[in-house]
């Protein structure tokens, strides 16, 4: 089985009958088929995208369907490397994983790291209790210095709220806790995260309500995070984004986990 990955990979790369360069041998791609396993990097706290189940330690989600459809492209095993949003970009540098789970592209990662093509575009909102429903019905009703914000460290979102609520109390909350659960507790009055997560967290939490602004704020495509300078990996998974794209893989994952109401 090796030694078909080894070939597999030659053909990829190079052509038949060529020898690999030496910079597709340092690649990502030819490290994965050589060594028969994909690493992938994630947080399991974003619903619908990644989540960790605590009894099983298993993970579901609309990003893992992706994940494990790339294993079973690449012919290889597939391996969840658990991280969190504030070392997500640290872990692939420090060569912890081949790849992460989707996170918004930012000026700020793009510094550090590679993203994909981005598979999907999403917007930030606030969450508030449902007793604070008249409270809060826009964004300027938020950016007052009586209103806690709470923002769970490193996720995009952190960055963002110093920008829209200069005037609130920022709360930065430490995975495994997360931001929401800090408006559940009455710590904060507010939280904010994707429009994506946020519809599953009302679900799941009734007394949580989405606060009804205008339209949602810092829209941001999201993709895949890969080493900066390993364009070889990079041009096979932008490749492989494009054929499932053209497929119907990615609408049929978000008819699953993202449902249109």
């Amino acid at each position: 089985m090796k030694t078909l990955r080894l070939l597999l990979a030659s053909f990829l790369l190079t052509g038949l009958g060529w020898a690999i360069p030496a910079a597709a041998q340092d690649s990502t791609l030819t490290k994965i088929l050589e060594s028969g396993k994909l690493r992938v990097g994630t947080t399991g706290d974003w619903n619908p995208m990644s989540m960790k189940d605590p009894a099983s330690g298993g993970y579901t989600g609309f990003d893992i369907d992706v994940m494990t459809e790339l294993a079973k492209d690449l012919g290889v095993d597939i391996e969840f490397v658990p991280t969190e949003w504030k070392t997500l970009v640290p872990g692939i540098v420090a060569d912890k994983y081949d790849i992460s789970t989707s996170a918004s592209i930012t000026p700020q990662r793009i510094r550090s790291v590679g993203f994909t093509e981005s598979y999907y575009t999403l917007g930030t909102v606030p969450l508030t209790q449902q007793k604070n429903a008249g409270r809060f019905t826009a964004w300027e009703d938020i950016n007052q210095e009586d209103v806690t914000v709470a923002v769970t460290l490193g996720t995009s979102q952190e960055q963002q709220v110093k920008k829209l609520f200069p005037k609130a109390m920022i709360r930065t909350i430490e995975a495994p806790a997360r931001d929401f659960q800090e408006v559940l507790a009455g710590r904060a009055d507010v939280s904010v995260t994707s429009n994506v997560e946020a519809s599953k967290l009302v679900e799941a939490h009734e007394v949580l309500t989405i606060v009804p602004v205008d339209e949602p704020a810092a829209p941001a495509d999201i993709a895949f995070l890969v080493q900066q300078n390993d364009q070889i990996w990079l041009n096979y998974l932008n490749h492989w984004i494009r054929i499932k794209e053209n497929q119907g893989f990615f609408d049929d994952l978000t008819d699953k986990w993202i449902p249109l109401d």
